[in-house]
């Protein structure tokens, strides 16, 4: 990415996307101005609420091939960011690649024994997931070893502590001169306007909104998404879990001090009450069935959001050049989208491909 001089980029939306992006741009020794509709400091963006795993082979199964491609990809880009991030200031936000286990009580083998299916289905021979017995799930994860004869391991997936992620990102974009704006919404009309100034003293725009963009793009839509987190020492693990079941594919991830993130429910719904009762009730018994301790846990927050998704439930980036009147040059804006529920799967990889063609997009309009 070889950029001729510094340049002066705008960008509304400050979640995931929009805070990887501002930081790599004013690493890059550009200008930088991070537009948010809401608090920065309380974010209702959809990457505050996620599990934050990054699982390719997880996914394969439910999405195109290319999710997994892309998602290799960013499994390589995460820990040279993380490095980078942590090395800035202490303490250390998690990252951290054990692999990830899959398991399944007797009754739903089946479903499980078919994800496996899928896997070579879709992998072929890049398949690495490989079955451990009950001797060696009980070296991996000892408490749950005693609920199930068998898992399945998939190697190299990894996750991380995503709200400690957001909040150092965006103390890092301020510790590089980047400007960041709260409850200061952008709507593209289609020129950039920010409360109802254009916003014209940038060389380009990006539109990280994610639900936020719907006014001008009818056809993104939310896929609801409700997560249950808990607290307890009386259960350890280092690997997130998924549990097979014919009604939910439940997820429990690992988080610092012994905090635990659920989730199940993904429902085609633009609804954003809280939690149904019988959402919860579903976490909660499905968490039993993994270890009976953790109906000791301490139930710490129920959180519902929406995941940005297009029809195909595949990410986009477009790049567009609008012409306004009165300017000497269109504005150049870039819209990313669409990332559905593979947001920490997917980022670095977009991001890492807008930032190799904005030099090319940028110079060819000015």
């Amino acid at each position: 990415m070889l950029f001729d001089h510094s340049l002066s980029f705008a960008i509304a939306g400050a979640g995931l996307v929009g805070r990887l992006l501002a930081w790599r741009l004013l690493l890059l020794g550009h200008k930088v101005e991070l537009f948010e509709a809401g608090s920065l400091q309380h974010s209702k963006a959809a990457a505050h609420t996620a599990a934050a795993m990054i699982s390719p082979m997880s996914e394969v199964v439910v999405s195109e091939r290319s999710i997994y491609d892309q998602g290799m990809r960013s499994l390589e880009i995460w820990p040279r960011w993380m490095d980078e991030l942590n090395a800035a200031k202490a303490p250390q936000v998690l990252y951290t690649a054990p692999g990830s286990l899959v398991v399944a009580h007797p009754a739903d083998m089946a479903e499980l024994e078919q994800f496996y299916l899928d896997l070579n289905f879709h992998l072929g021979t890049d398949n690495t997931a490989r079955w451990l017995d009950r001797n060696e799930l009980l070296e991996r994860e000892p408490d749950i070893a005693g609920q199930f004869d068998r898992a399945l391991y998939l190697p190299g997936e990894a996750y991380l502590d995503n709200r400690h992620l957001l909040e150092r990102l965006l103390e890092e974009i301020a510790r590089l001169g980047g400007q960041c704006h709260a409850n200061s919404p952008v709507e593209f009309t289609p020129e950039a306007r920010c409360n109802g100034q254009p916003l014209r003293d940038f060389d380009c725009i990006f539109d990280c909104r994610g639900m936020g963009a719907r006014q001008n793009h009818p056809d993104i839509r939310g896929v609801r998404g409700e997560v249950l987190w808990v607290r307890t020492e009386e259960v350890n693990l280092r690997h997130p879990v998924r549990l097979m079941h014919p009604r939910y594919k439940l997820y429990i991830v690992p988080k610092p001090d012994h905090r635990f993130i659920i989730g199940a429910t993904e429902i085609e719904s633009q609804d954003r009450s809280p939690v149904s009762v019988q959402s919860m009730l579903e976490l909660c018994s499905a968490l039993y069935t993994l270890n009976p301790a953790f109906a000791e846990a301490r139930i710490l927050e129920l959180d519902a959001n929406l995941r940005p998704s297009l029809w195909h439930n595949l990410p986009q980036i477009e790049y567009i050049s609008v012409s306004v009147a009165g300017a000497e040059h269109p504005q150049n804006q870039v819209m990313i989208n669409g990332l559905y529920r593979h947001g920490y799967l997917l980022a670095p990889t977009l991001v890492e491909e807008v930032l190799a063609r904005l030099p090319e997009f940028t110079q060819s309009s000015n």
